[in-house]
């Protein structure tokens, strides 16, 4: 593993911030380093260029947490409390201090990690009223989404089969050594016949206006039962992975539901979400879009499993989930 920088390193460092918190701890995803510090947390971006992500600027850095807090407010809205410069004077690292701002922070109210819903599924904790609320939720969140000509060009037969297809070219090096060969090749001629077969309602969905301005990562662990439900760490890195179907959204939070073992509560979410929404030929397409949403599952753990800087043990996890979530979308196709 690669040593942190030393910027992390120091806002480990409970005198690096304003409130002192007793202790701090250190999460990581492939794009950012979260410092949990009390009962607030500090998101900061890495400086990589993954392709379909550039922060590799401390200024392209600072606009993408001011459209993190902008665009989650619309889901999570008291938990985003803003954007903090980390400043550094005397080669010392503050929180909002005096001197000039080297990096930048999404700053949070931290959310109980046993409140969210992955955990919840782990303790049997989630009951169908609650996976309605969630639906009913989502369902009034995609009625309100922006969406227009442009928005919808993103939902057309052709950004679809775009998508899919960069999806297998970034994974085809993984290919024997995390997804078998006979795996991928089974998924991209599945991928590609449903494709075929199902042109005209890929371009219904997108005259009908049900292409919006999603949330775009609706998995289980980005779902919070406080203080009401707050659905939080949606994409702002990328437009056009917000910019979808609203049954790939439902779809991805269903799949997760499917992957932790509770068929019984997916379709309950599906059903809550299509009676209030009145979607109903969103169940066309379904079982399409679990199957892309868990590959992008896979393909991202792939991408954590290179990540020098995770743990050893962060890295065998990335591993053993690629591979279930390679597993799952094979199934559903």
């Amino acid at each position: 593993m690669a040593e942190l920088p030393a910027l992390i390193q120091a806002l480990l460092d409970p005198q690096t911030h304003p409130e002192k918190p007793a202790k701090t701890a250190l999460l990581q995803t492939q794009m950012s380093f979260i410092v949990i510090a009390g009962g607030l947390v500090y998101k900061v971006k890495k400086p990589v260029n993954l392709g379909y992500l550039d922060y590799t600027t401390l200024e392209k850095r600072r606009h993408f947490c001011e459209q993190e807090v902008l665009l989650n407010r619309r889901l999570c809205p008291d938990a985003y409390l803003g954007v903090v410069p980390v400043t550094r004077q005397e080669n010392r690292f503050r929180i909002d201090g005096e001197g000039a701002a080297v990096e930048y922070a999404v700053q949070m109210r931290y959310l109980p990690a046993e409140a969210m819903l992955d955990a919840l599924l782990v303790r049997n904790g989630v009951s169908p009223e609650m996976i309605a609320r969630v639906a009913e939720k989502v369902a009034d969140f995609h009625r309100r989404a922006q969406t227009s000509a442009a928005i919808s060009a993103f939902g057309s037969l052709e950004a679809v089969r775009g998508n899919c297809e960069e999806n297998f070219s970034q994974t085809g090096k993984y290919t024997g050594a995390i997804i078998p060969e006979e795996q991928y090749r089974h998924i991209q001629a599945r991928t590609g016949a449903f494709l075929r077969e199902n042109a005209s309602l890929f371009q219904q969905r997108a005259r009908s206006g049900r292409i919006r301005d999603c949330h775009g990562d609706l998995h289980a662990a980005h779902v919070c039962f406080t203080d009401g439900i707050c659905i939080y760490d949606c994409i702002e890195f990328n437009d056009r992975f917000r910019y979808g179907d609203v049954a790939a959204e439902v779809a991805f939070l269903a799949m997760d539901l499917d992957r932790y073992g509770r068929r019984d509560l997916s379709e309950h979410f599906v059903a809550t979400y299509v009676a209030v929404s009145r979607d109903r030929e969103l169940k066309a397409l379904l079982n399409f879009y679990k199957g892309y949403r868990a590959y992008v599952r896979g393909k991202v753990a792939c991408f954590k499993y290179d990540d020098p800087y995770i743990f050893a043990a962060e890295r065998d996890r990335a591993l053993t989930e690629a591979r279930r979530y390679f597993a799952l979308a094979a199934s559903y196709l």
